[in-house]
């Protein structure tokens, strides 16, 4: 852009070091990049980390039929659909922040806002899960850590040491997601070899309605085949995101549904229908044991055991960096964006860190119930917003686009719609007052931030991240993407037009770079 683009480049540089427009990360070491196989493996975090769990789809489907129908349909009518949607406005949105960039975009900031807060108190639900399922499965075999004075502080101490190694780097939780994967799933490798002499196929067909309890049984689905979307939020630290992301979600895509499906097939395919009530959470170590012996039962409970922290590390990096994201837009105080020597979002993980010990006291089925409709709630505004910006930006850069046109678009998201609805229906009572009380505190927070930032009482990052413009690296060294990108939020941002406008940059010299 000319030596006149550069210094004004150097002015603006130097307003912003005192208004926190640019950088917020002191570190003089960029962090290192996600490249595709550790964002596949984090994905696969995000949304399985293997077949522990779905166990309850076989008791609660009242038998292996329902469970494996609904392992074959659901990611057809759901995980599919919401997989393409994200891969296409993760590589249009290439910055942290995710889906809320996506919903800001479409509907503006305060929706974009609340689908922060729910997402961000869905993720923590969920992440609060781990700890607490890790002392279960270790319990089995050293029953000290069910009595309080030993879990207790075993569950404070687990949740202190993985929080520490999220604060680390997203690098190291990248590497750490490919080893747990690959010694997650091993197991259930060797298991379904040894199967293949004794399956019996008529047993796959095995249901009895009457045992049916059809709101776990979509709850457990539905918890089972979701949060593709969440490693969208740290999409500003992945190598070339708008090409690795549609790589990284359809490969996860793969590997999720052969995680599910074939230890289920192996394992319903050996037992005796006469077991369908006993397929509960970790049975599948049971299931070892009948096809291989102890020694394999063992492997699979150390392999769940190691699968929960994998859970637990990818959860948190994706709802830190969506805080940092939401930060470095200028929805949250600027000390949310602050970043470590290691480059992760010191505050934003210590907040999540916060939550999960405090919500870790709930249930496993309270925790599904709530999680779900917080993120059913949210997923309604994703694919409102996927089809808003079809329809009024058709022009919007998008690296990956799914091969339809809008009405297509439209059709993608009505089974997903439905199904979402029909998962919310399912709800008890008290999860409708405690979803109603999330939602009610999101829509009081926004205003009270806003009147925070208006009064000064904080720091504010006082810009909007926009897909090609990174927070974390100067604005004049960027490529910046075509015009409709670069205007997607400027209307409710007005100091990104004021950025472009010193740095010397016209929507028309955009265009024409394209």
């Amino acid at each position: 852009m000319g030596e006149a683009s550069s210094a004004n480049g150097t002015s603006v540089m130097e307003d912003a070091s005192s208004s926190s427009i640019i950088k917020s990360n002191p570190s003089p070491q960029a962090p290192k990049k996600l490249s595709t196989l550790p964002l596949i493996a984090l994905i696969f975090y995000n949304v399985s980390g293997g077949p522990f769990g779905v166990e309850d789809s076989v008791s609660t489907g009242g038998g292996p039929l329902l469970s494996l129908i609904g392992f074959l349909i659901f990611p057809l009518i759901w995980s599919l659909p919401e997989a393409l949607v994200t891969a296409e406005l993760a590589a249009s949105f290439p910055d942290n922040g995710g889906y809320v960039l996506w919903i800001s975009a479409a509907f503006g900031p305060f929706w974009g806002f609340q689908e922060g807060f729910w997402k961000w108190a869905s993720g923590t639900m969920d992440n609060a899960l781990y700890p607490v399922l890790f002392l279960d499965y270790l319990h089995h075999s050293l029953p000290l850590f069910a009595r309080p004075i030993a879990r207790v502080p075993s569950l404070l101490a687990l949740t202190a040491s993985l929080t520490f190694l999220n604060y680390r780097g997203l690098h190291i939780v990248g590497l750490a997601s490919v080893a747990l994967t690959t010694f997650s799933l091993s197991p259930f490798i060797i298991m379904t070899l040894l199967a293949v002499p004794r399956l019996r196929p008529s047993r796959w067909l095995v249901v009895d309605l009457k045992k049916a309890n059809f709101r776990g049984y979509f709850n457990n689905m539905f918890w089972n085949l979701n949060y593709w979307d969440k490693a969208s939020t740290l999409a500003g630290e992945v190598e070339d995101p708008s090409r690795s992301f549609p790589k990284a979600i359809f490969g996860a895509v793969v590997l999720v549904m052969a995680s599910y499906l074939i230890p289920l097939l192996a394992g319903t395919g050996v037992l005796d229908a006469s077991t369908t009530d006993e397929w509960k959470d970790g049975y599948f170590a049971q299931v070892g044991m009948v096809i291989g012996g102890a020694w394999l039962g063992w492997w699979i409970q150390a392999a769940a055991a190691m699968s929960n922290m994998g859970l637990f590390e990818a959860e948190m990096s994706s709802d830190s960096f969506q805080l940092l994201g939401m930060s470095e837009m200028g929805m949250l105080p600027a000390i949310f964006a602050k970043r470590s020597k290691y480059g992760t979002p010191t505050i934003s993980i210590l907040c999540s860190a916060t939550g999960v010990i405090l919500l870790s006291w709930m249930s496993f089925q309270e925790i599904v119930e709530f999680l779900n409709f917080l993120y059913s709630l949210g997923m309604l505004l994703e694919f409102a917003a996927f089809i808003k910006l079809r329809i009024n930006k058709p022009d919007l850069h998008r690296p990956y686009r799914i091969p339809v046109e809008t009405f297509g678009a439209v059709i993608i998201c009505i089974p997903p719609t439905i199904l979402l609805v029909l998962v919310m229906c399912l709800a008890s009572t008290r999860t409708f007052i405690v979803s109603g009380s999330v939602m009610l505190v999101g829509f009081l927070l926004y205003p009270v931030v806003e009147h925070m930032r208006n009064k000064m009482w904080v720091k504010f990052i006082n810009t909007a991240l926009e897909p090609g413009i990174c927070s974390n690296t100067p604005v004049q060294d960027k490529d910046v993407a075509d015009e409709a990108s670069l205007s997607l939020l400027s209307d409710h941002y007005s100091s990104v037009k004021k950025v472009s406008h010193d740095l010397g940059i016209s929507l028309d010299s955009i265009s024409k770079k394209k």
